[in-house]
């Protein structure tokens, strides 16, 4: 993109950028500001471990989510693993405790209270698992509307760990019963480690 990616994002971004120490962007995060803010593409963020995936993403999904609010959940995050959304949660709730944007967390070892708080303004980012996924399409299906009828991005972490699975089948299952349901085609990004033949986590 022209220019410095750094002064596209959002000015809280750039100062929790700044009071972290950060020297430069890493290239992952300066493609994916790229590709995000300057088409409507789908994305593939392919790189090792700790090399910048999450921020890559994440960044500008939420100076996008920032500029022109969602009037539901904005962007879903499908993990495969509780510790990993517990993780996230942690790192997001950090970057956004400057910003007017909820992260939320959501699997079976999340309080209920939790959850009926984001029912009540269902907005901002979700983070869950593929098993709490199907669990809301088939028992809060009168929700899915009221949850996602504008929702703008599906970010899948470590898609690598879903390819060929039955947990694999069951994330595009879901995303396709979503879709119906909602009318919309939200990008999608994913994440994964460095593979040999991308030519299936593509697909």
């Amino acid at each position: 993109m022209n220019g410095n990616p750094f002064y596209r994002l959002a000015p809280f971004i750039q100062e929790y950028i700044y009071n972290h120490g950060w020297t430069e962007l890493r290239e992952v995060q300066v493609e994916a500001c790229r590709v995000i803010f300057e088409s409507e593409d789908h994305l593939l963020l392919a790189a090792g471990t700790a090399s910048g995936k999450t921020e890559a993403a994440f960044l500008p999904v939420i100076t996008l989510l920032h500029e022109n609010p969602s009037s539901t959940i904005g962007a879903l995050y499908i993990g495969p693993l509780k510790a990993l959304i517990n993780d996230q949660f942690m790192r997001l709730n950090d970057l956004l405790e400057e910003a007017h944007l909820s992260v939320w967390h959501w699997h079976g070892d999340v309080s209920q209270s939790h959850k009926n708080k984001l029912m009540k303004d269902p907005k901002g980012i979700l983070q869950i698992t593929p098993e709490s996924m199907e669990s809301i399409l088939i028992n809060r299906s009168t929700d899915i509307m009221r949850m996602f009828a504008d929702l703008r991005f599906i970010i899948i972490d470590e898609v690598h760990a879903f390819m060929g699975t039955d947990r694999g089948s069951q994330v595009l299952c879901q995303l396709e019963r979503l879709m119906r349901l909602t009318g919309i085609q939200p990008r999608r990004i994913g994440l994964s480690a460095t593979l040999g033949d991308y030519s299936l986590v593509e697909k």
